[in-house]
């Protein structure tokens, strides 16, 4: 039976689950968190963060290298990969002690373990020191993550063969650094490296990097990435992997035949698969997909109602932000507010250089939705602001309903647009149509303009690019500059 001193039991102290367990503490809820490793889970501590301070390091060590082209010279430049990563991680403390702190200061119980579940309302805790405890509870959250998926035919070394937890704690930068998978994780590391001085090769399944994203951006960072030399072989995959004297000797199957490819450090980066494993979700009936993510409803409840799943073990997308959503979604459904998981608008960034991100449908999802829509884009070489920073590769495209101005899309490749997503996602969650945006004064010069002109460009009236009149272009709505 529940324990009447504990109303909620939180899995997993990630992105979701922390963020679950702040909500319901604030709620009024006395809540225990079950952590297996550290506070702030996968993205906190090997993931979102200590990457993005590394990407900036290599940002910075670039920028410097470039900075005799505006008359700044920085000579004798060097990186100390000891000193960077050192850096990295006390960012890392930082943030996980704030953590801690908050859950102190909201009396939220801390059990260092990991959980399996005994029945529906009580689960074992398994400490490292090999004492077993055991909690009950009304309500539980199951906030467990994801973790890399390994190729069986590149099982994890940790010294040639890695995963982005060892990538991001290099202490030289690698010679040649071979990645597998074109997605975010591995282009990420990819781009941060090639900055730090490394060969990189990138090995992609698909015919496309970085799939699901908007083509026409994708093709802009294949481009990109070939001015930074960096090789990319697409519909291709690695046959065979031959490991001697610490370097990887791969064998590639290519439309162009086999190739090979020799590295010392050989990055896997193919994919996330949850962590719904030694649960004991198959005894309780938590009902899971063939892919063995966790199934539940617009509240985030599994198919046992007290029993709520959140984060990257629910599924696509995998995004932190997306976990912490639905970590207050799930929060406030305990508590017993009518609450539903609606959001219009998820919002995604990928860190390389250039910066993407996007917002709502893609070109192609919305002509496989049969939606007439109409395309503006702007580009960055075309702003003030971007120039003034040396940062002009890129634009901003927008994608609008033909009939009603609604917007449905955007997508970007530049300087920040990390940044500048956020303004688009408010609009589409709001119903804003390309009118809004580009009634909408910004200031100026910055590099939000770039939306503004793109809102504009839809209706061919952006002003600091030249567009040829509706009935002179070849598809009605869509912007002829090419970009």
């Amino acid at each position: 039976m529940p324990d009447e001193k504990r109303d909620v039991i939180v899995i997993g102290a990630g992105p979701g689950g922390y963020v679950a367990a702040i909500r319901l503490a604030q709620l009024g809820l006395k809540v225990t968190v079950i952590e297996k490793e550290k506070l702030g889970g996968v993205c906190l501590n090997w993931g979102c963060i200590p990457s993005k301070a590394l990407i900036y390091g290599s940002h910075l060590y670039e920028k410097m290298k470039q900075a005799h082209q505006i008359g700044i010279f920085a000579d004798n430049l060097r990186v100390d990969m000891t000193k960077l990563v050192s850096w990295k991680n006390d960012i890392v403390k930082k943030l996980t002690g704030g953590i801690g702190q908050l859950f102190k200061n909201h009396q939220i119980e801390t059990v260092y373990g990991t959980a399996q579940f005994k029945d529906q309302y009580t689960i074992e805790v398994s400490t490292s020191t090999g004492q077993v405890q055991t909690l009950a509870a009304k309500h539980f959250v199951i906030a467990t993550g994801s973790s890399s998926a390994e190729l069986p035919t590149m099982p994890y070394d940790g010294q040639t063969i890695v995963s982005s937890t060892e990538a991001l704690d290099f202490q030289q930068v690698p010679e040649h650094l071979i990645l597998i998978g074109g997605g975010v994780i591995g282009l990420e590391l990819g781009v941060l490296y090639a900055k730090l001085g490394a060969k990189v090769s990138v090995v992609e399944l698909l015919p496309q990097l970085l799939p699901g994203v908007d083509k026409e951006v994708a093709d802009m960072l294949r481009r990109s990435l070939k001015k930074r030399k960096i090789d990319v072989y697409l519909e291709s995959k690695a046959k065979s992997c031959e490991l001697k004297n610490g370097k990887a000797k791969l064998t590639l199957e290519t439309p162009d035949g086999e190739k090979q490819l020799e590295g010392d450090k050989v990055l896997v980066a193919v994919g996330r698969k949850p962590n719904t494993k030694n649960l004991g979700l198959d005894k309780i009936g938590v009902k899971l997909d063939p892919k063995g993510f966790i199934q539940v409803d617009k509240q985030l409840k599994t198919s046992i109602p007290h029993i709520f799943a959140i984060g990257d073990v629910v599924g696509a997308p995998l995004l932190a932000h997306k976990a912490s959503k639905e970590g207050l979604v799930a929060a406030s459904v305990i508590a017993g507010q009518n609450d539903v998981l609606d959001y219009r608008a998820m919002p995604a960034a990928v860190f390389t250089d250039p910066e993407i991100a996007m917002v709502g449908l893609t070109e192609e999802e919305a002509n496989q939705l049969g939606i007439d829509v109409k395309i503006g884009k702007f580009p960055f070489a075309a702003s003030g602001r971007a120039m003034t920073m040396d940062e002009t590769d890129g634009f901003v495209k927008v994608i609008s309903d033909a009939k009603t101005d609604e917007l449905l899309g955007v997508h970007m490749i530049g300087p920040e647009v990390s940044e500048l997503i956020a303004e688009a996602a408010l609009a589409i969650e709001m119903g804003a149509t390309a009118e809004d945006i580009a009634l909408t004064v910004h200031a100026h010069p910055s590099l939000p303009e770039s939306f503004m002109e793109a809102a504009e460009a839809i209706h061919h009236q952006a002003i600091h690019i030249y567009q040829a009149k509706p009935n002179e272009s070849k598809a009605s709505g869509r912007n002829p500059v090419k970009i």
